[in-house]
């Protein structure tokens, strides 16, 4: 099915107004855009990330519109004819472009290829076809919405590090899983067992699935939605076991609130793998994994980004 998406524009950042006047053309289902909410979400959730794409905040400064869809048919053409004249009644224009069902779901698909990783790995996209692995472990993936593709600096780091630790009897701990991919690229690499926790909700649900794509079930992934900073219970059942790695691709300020714990949570001959940190804080980083307790081993670097790999003392 082909759709028509509408754009309105509003004044005064009043998108309120929008929407009342959309309603009484019986539409409801509606996308509000605005960049003052855009900004509010990033500083009240400031802990969880240190760089944000200065594009994507000058794409969203001083936006405020309304969005909707209507099926390209005739019902939905009369439905936004009817929308264009009540707007127009309060000085409001609509901006229409045509949208294929397969624009929203595939066109994101093109950019995503199977990436090979280190010597052993190669992390293949679900609807790709496996390549000739050359007798590469295959990580098969669908990361959804979920951050974790394994085309990221961070990502490619910590599965390099990943990648050298992997062995049969290692149990892994990924903080901020997303995706899955790390704990998933532990397990097909050969590691016994993973415990995955991320803060968003779905994380969880995405990460079993591409489990399940790579051959992976529940009784060697197990994955939680929850902040392992501060959720109680969560910290009870990571702090239950002790783990041969610990991932951490997340961000500098959630890896050093984290760094106290992690010597808790390691196996005496277990390492501690962390990245997502980007150029200028990884100063504070290496010094709260020392002050942590724990000696760096490996550090490195691409593309602004960081990561580092630590033990303890030996």
């Amino acid at each position: 099915m082909n759709w028509l998406e509408a754009a309105v524009d509003t004044k005064n950042g009043n998108t309120e107004d929008v929407c009342a006047l959309l309603q009484r053309a019986d539409i409801d289902e509606l996308i509000i855009e605005d960049g003052s909410d855009f900004e509010s979400f990033l500083e009240k959730n400031r802990e969880y990330w240190d760089y944000v794409d200065d594009a994507l905040r000058e794409e969203k400064r001083g936006i405020s519109r309304v969005r909707f869809y209507v099926t390209d048919d005739e019902a939905g053409r009369k439905k936004l004819s009817e929308a264009r004249e009540i707007l127009a009644g309060a000085g409001y224009d609509i901006s229409v472009a045509e949208v294929r069902d397969e624009d929203w779901e595939n066109n994101w698909q093109q950019y995503y290829r199977p990436i090979e990783i280190g010597e052993r790995l190669v992390v293949v996209p679900e609807w790709e076809e496996v390549p000739e692995t050359g007798g590469r472990a295959v990580l098969r993936l669908n990361p959804g919405l979920i951050f974790g593709t394994g085309s990221h600096p961070t990502t490619r780091m910590c599965l390099l590090e990943i990648e050298k630790a992997a062995a049969p009897h290692v149990k892994v701990l990924d903080l901020g899983c997303g995706s899955g991919i790390l704990s998933i690229g532990a397990l097909v690499l050969g590691c016994e067992s993973a415990l995955g926790c991320d803060i968003d909700e779905k994380a969880p649900e995405t990460a079993l699935r591409n489990a399940a794509l790579s051959g992976i079930g529940p009784e060697r992934f197990r994955v939680y939605a929850g902040d392992a900073l501060h959720d109680k219970k969560l910290r009870a059942v990571i702090g239950g076991k002790k783990y041969e790695l610990i991932c951490a691709n997340i961000v500098a300020d959630v890896i050093i609130g984290l760094c106290p714990d992690i010597t808790g949570w390691l196996s005496p001959d277990g390492i501690f793998v962390c990245s997502g940190i980007i150029e200028g804080r990884q100063e504070e980083v290496a010094e709260a994994i020392k002050k942590s307790g724990l000696r760096i081993i490996e550090t490195r670097c691409e593309d602004d980004w960081y990561a580092f790999t630590s033990c303890l003392p030996r």
